[in-house]
C-alpha cells in the first residue's frame, strides 16, 4: 500500500497550458506502479483570474479621458482561489506563474496554508547549482515589480533581464493566444544574456516552460516550474505526511 501523501492545491489558470504542463511534470517525476501512487492535487484550473500583465504592465487604471479603465486586481481572485481550495482539502498551495507571486501577500493574508513559494524554490536550486549571475527569460512585469529581488539577494544571486524584453513578452503573449511559441526569439534571447555575463538562465515564465525542450544543449539553463515540481513532490511527501 502505498504511503500517505500530503494534497497540494493548485491555484491554476495563468495560464491554463502551463497548468497541465505542471501536472504532467508530477506524474513524470514520480515513479508509479499503480495510481495511488502519484501526488494527490486540487486545481483550480481559473483562466478568468484578471490579467497580471494588464494589472502590472498596461496599467489602465493611469490613463487620462474618456477611455480610461480600472485594472482589476488578481489579488481578491486568487485569495478568494485559495479559501476554496483549502475548504476542498488542500494543505498547502501552489502557484504555476511567477509574475502572479506580487499578490502573493493577498493569498497569505487571506489563507493560513502554506504557499510553496516558486521563486524561492527556484532560488535555492540555483544556489545549489552554483550560479551567480542569473539571466532571467520572464514579462517585463517579473522585471517591473522585483518578485525575484528578495530570494535571490538572500542567496547571493544577481538578476540579469534580456535588453528585449518586449520581445519575450510577444512569445508570451502569443502562448497565451493559443499560438506556437516563437522558440528561435528564446534561444536567441537567452544567447544574448549569456554575452552579457550570465552564468546560468532561470526560465521564469511558464508559458516559456513549453518551449524549454528547444533550448541548445550548451545553454545551462533552470526551468521555475520544475523547482515547483520538485517543492510540491517534497511536501506532498514529506515523512511529516506519513503522520497525518
Amino acid at each position: 500500500m502505498a504511503a500517505p501523501k500530503r494534497t497540494v492545491g493548485v491555484l491554476g489558470g495563468m495560464g491554463p497550458q502551463a497548468t497541465v504542463l505542471l501536472m504532467q511534470k508530477l506524474l513524470n517525476c514520480v515513479k508509479a506502479s499503480d495510481d495511488a501512487d502519484h501526488i494527490p492535487l486540487i486545481i483550480h484550473q481559473n483562466p478568468g483570474v484578471p490579467s497580471r500583465l494588464v494589472a502590472l504592465l498596461d496599467r489602465p487604471d493611469k490613463k487620462d479621458g474618456p477611455d480610461k479603465e480600472s485594472a482589476q486586481d488578481p489579488g481578491p481572485v486568487l485569495a478568494q482561489m485559495a479559501c476554496d481550495l483549502q475548504a476542498a482539502g488542500a494543505m498547502a498551495l501552489a502557484m504555476p506563474c511567477n509574475t502572479a507571486h506580487h499578490f502573493a501577500p493577498a493569498i497569505k493574508a487571506a489563507c493560513p496554508l502554506p504557499l510553496l513559494d516558486m521563486l524561492d524554490h527556484s532560488a535555492q536550486v540555483l544556489a545549489a547549482k552554483g550560479a551567480k549571475r542569473i539571466g532571467l527569460l520572464a514579462s517585463p512585469a517579473v522585471r517591473l515589480t522585483g518578485v525575484f529581488d528578495t530570494p535571490f539577494a538572500a542567496r547571493g544571486l544577481q538578476a540579469v533581464y534580456p535588453q528585449n524584453d518586449a520581445a519575450v513578452l510577444s512569445v508570451i503573449r502569443a502562448i497565451k493566444s493559443g499560438q506556437q511559441g516563437d522558440s528561435a526569439t528564446i534561444v536567441a534571447q537567452a544567447g544574448a544574456l549569456l554575452k552579457q555575463g550570465c552564468d546560468h538562465i532561470l526560465v521564469a515564465c511558464t508559458e516559456l516552460s513549453l518551449l524549454t525542450g528547444d533550448l541548445p544543449a550548451d545553454i545551462p539553463w533552470t526551468d521555475s516550474l520544475d523547482c515547483l515540481t520538485q517543492a510540491i513532490v517534497a511536501f506532498s511527501t514529506a515523512e511529516s505526511a506519513k503522520e497525518t
